[in-house]
């Protein structure tokens, strides 16, 4: 079987496919690119089984008819989470609760520092759009840096481009020369829900919906929260 992931989730992914093989489960091969590019492959009528993107994008397909609607599972939670630079020999723990108090400390920090760093996915997408709710995006524009694509918010950190960069708590944590201070504050937290679904051009979607469920449930929740996932509600 074929699938199709962004890489936002391409290690938990591996870890599932291996968990769903070693219980008789169908093998699978999941190709892990950018959520647009993968958005996309599926719109064209690439040859998949499953799809397994953000929420938001899967029920966009599932409208215009590339996955069936009525097998959309949510799989992981995605919280953004906020680092700092640190010594090479370090490397991101995970750490317990949110990196400020509120909101309002965040933004205090965010004045504070000189370069910003953000990813070039969703959650770049919804930081930007919160600084501009929050009157930001003058006094803050030529400090924020948008990883190349390709390059992770957590190598930027290591290298010095940045000196405060946001990211999914899954790609920063265990990466060197990087502390990870928390997620982000309840009261501006964002969160992404990565979920599954059967392709409509699926050759055996009755398999592909069983993995999916696999995906979804119990038996692998511990190796979600071991890459920085949280469980969806």
């Amino acid at each position: 079987m074929r699938a199709i992931s962004s890489m936002a989730t391409r290690h938990v992914l591996a870890d599932l496919v291996a968990a769903a093989a070693a219980v008789g489960l169908p093998a699978i091969e999941v190709e892990s690119v950018g959520g647009i590019d993968a958005a996309e492959l599926v719109a064209a009528g690439e040859p998949l089984d499953l799809v397994l993107l953000a929420a938001g994008a899967l029920e966009r397909l599932a409208r215009e008819g590339h996955v069936d609607a009525a097998t959309v599972t949510p799989i992981v939670l995605s919280q953004v989470a906020v680092a700092v630079t640190a010594g090479r020999d370090e490397r991101g723990a995970r750490p317990e609760g949110a990196a400020f108090a509120d909101a309002a400390a965040l933004r205090d920090a965010l004045c504070a520092v000189e370069r910003i760093g953000y990813s070039t996915g969703p959650s770049g997408v919804a930081l930007v759009r919160m600084i501009e709710q929050w009157g930001l995006a003058a006094e803050l524009g030529d400090r924020l840096v948008q990883a190349r694509p390709g390059v992770p918010v957590a190598r930027s950190l290591a290298d010095g481009d940045v000196d405060l960069g946001f990211q999914q708590l899954s790609e920063l944590v265990g990466q060197p020369g990087v502390r990870v201070l928390g997620v982000m504050p309840d009261d501006c937290a964002i969160d992404t829900v990565f979920a599954g679904a059967v392709a409509t051009v699926s050759a055996d979607p009755g398999r592909a919906a069983d993995v999916l469920s696999f995906f979804a449930s119990d038996a692998v929740a511990a190796i979600k929260t071991d890459h920085a996932f949280g469980v969806p509600a």
